[in-house]
């Protein structure tokens, strides 16, 4: 990915998943700047070298700061009202001649509950609950804020992000893991370095319009990574709760109410794409042995 020609990025949400593509963006000579709503990640990120603005529903943003920006990233989830991007691109956009690329940073929750199947991007949204549906309106609010402007925009639908600092390790370390029985149950996951290739694979070579499923094909139950994760710090794993026992919030449940497998094919045979964690073994194989090294 190092014929990646140069540009100066700009991300909507500079969270744990896109500062670790800044990192690898900035070391292949790009321009990287973003948002953020914390205080603190703001300092931090400034520290680090990036160049970082407040932006929140009582922070707007100076136009002047999307100044010379080639790629636009948005990773902010919508609020109540809406995308929190959409608005403040409005008049920005007409001032951004240099842009070519955009890409909307989605959940698989457009879907909804398909009963164990797999999909792939042709698959019809349906979501199942009012966070999939504003997942929904964001994608298209995305799409129709570049009509007709030539930039090449694009969705990628992310399955859940585990990588260091944030996988079944460190629930395991932190006494939050939980073995939820309920069979059947599977979970899509995509490795934090894995999106960032993803999404240069698409930089390098876009295609307007397109829809990507960001997965590493291998769905699996949810206690499959924690299993895993105890066999290597040598514990056992928690024991297992019946799903009708565990207690879980609102936003728990809402992601045990919907089952579907994500097809990949798409990345790998449009974009080039080559996983180096095709599934959460090789990922927290890797992650474990990073912290041993």
């Amino acid at each position: 990915m190092d014929d990646l020609r140069p540009g100066r990025l700009f991300v909507f949400g500079l969270g744990y998943s896109m500062t670790r593509l800044a990192r690898r963006l900035r070391d292949l000579g790009w321009q990287v700047a973003g948002t953020t709503r914390d205080a603190d990640r703001l300092e931090r990120l400034q520290d680090e070298g990036f160049e970082a603005h407040a932006f929140g529903p009582d922070q707007p943003l100076d136009p002047a700061a999307l100044a010379g920006t080639t790629h636009l990233i948005q990773s902010i989830s919508p609020e109540d009202s809406g995308d929190p991007v959409v608005p403040a691109l409005a008049e920005a956009l007409r001032a951004l001649p240099l842009l070519r690329w955009a890409g909307y940073l989605s959940t698989p929750s457009v879907y909804g509950d398909r009963g164990g199947a797999w999909i792939d991007e042709s698959a019809d949204p349906t979501p199942g609950s009012p966070r999939g549906w504003k997942r929904l309106e964001s994608e298209r609010a995305w799409f129709a804020a570049f009509q007709d402007t030539g930039v090449a925009v694009q969705v990628f639908r992310l399955a859940g992000i585990y990588g260091p600092g944030r996988s079944a390790l460190d629930q395991l370390r932190h006494g939050r893991a939980r073995r939820i029985d309920k069979p059947g149950q599977v979970f899509n996951r995509i490795h934090v370095d894995d999106i960032g290739t993803v999404l240069m694979a698409s930089m390098r070579q876009p295609v307007p319009g397109a829809v990507y499923n960001v997965a590493d094909g291998h769905p699996s139950s949810p206690n499959d990574p924690i299993e895993h994760a105890a066999r290597l710090l040598g514990i056992d794993p928690p024991p297992l709760i019946p799903f009708e026992q565990a207690g879980l919030s609102p936003l728990g449940r809402e992601f045990y109410s919907e089952c579907k497998r994500l097809k990949v094919d798409r990345i790998i045979d449009e974009l080039g794409v080559h996983l180096a964690y095709p599934s959460y073994r090789e990922g927290l194989d890797a992650i474990w042995a990073e912290e041993q090294a």
